[in-house]
């Protein structure tokens, strides 16, 4: 018995603290903030808006055919799990002039999920550019205006994102072509952030109550 319960001390004991520790901090930590006062979709589209919302923002460019993986990718590992929540949404700058592009990826993207909460915006050169620096990344735009890389807004326009990622260090986007990086870390921050609003609903409800 002595012996077992040495074992059991040694062993099992530091991994069950471990996990209790880890699930702590995925339950109840934040995700970062890394830029204030992401410039506002409003201005662009006013049936769009950042505001109450957490937003998925991406940049499909000109030549939305070259970006089709990255948006099915994104459809099936990111949006399907997460449309149905209330406040959740996408949106997705593309460049004037691609809206018959833009039709058919809609119609493609539809046949795997609904997609009411996928929104295009389009604008011009000007305007997206101003949209991209403002989330401040380390991150360019390619020459059709395009990136690879999604990012999450939240509820105040805020870019959120991981200042102690283990590859990157700042990590601003996630980027599409990657199904690891969808998988591994961007479903894992869509899901704190969503629980980081819940907790405050549920804490803002319960103060109503009292």
């Amino acid at each position: 018995m002595k012996k077992t319960f040495v074992l059991v001390s040694l062993f099992v004991l530091p991994v069950v603290i471990y996990l209790f520790f880890a699930s702590g901090v995925y339950n109840f930590g934040k995700l970062p903030v890394l830029t204030t006062g992401v410039a506002s979709i409003n201005h662009i589209d006013a049936k769009v808006d950042f505001k109450n919302k957490i937003t998925i923002l991406g940049f499909l460019g000109a030549t939305v055919e070259n970006k089709k993986g990255n948006a099915f990718n994104l459809n099936q590992k990111i949006y399907k799990r997460f449309y149905k929540f209330n406040d959740f949404q996408f949106v997705m700058l593309v460049p004037k002039g691609a809206e018959q592009k833009v039709a058919e990826l809609k119609k493609e993207l539809g046949h795997l999920v609904d997609i009411k909460k996928w929104n295009f915006v389009f604008s011009n050169q000007a305007e997206i550019k101003t949209m991209f620096n403002s989330l401040q990344t380390n991150l360019e735009l390619e020459d059709d205006l395009s990136s690879p890389y999604v990012f999450i807004i939240d509820k105040d326009g805020n870019l959120r994102g991981r200042n102690d990622d283990e590859d990157e260090g700042t990590k601003y986007g996630f980027n599409t072509t990657s199904v690891a990086d969808l998988n591994n870390k961007m479903e894992d921050d869509v899901k704190i952030i969503l629980a980081e609003y819940r907790m405050a609903l549920k804490k803002n409800n319960a103060e109503r109550i009292k």
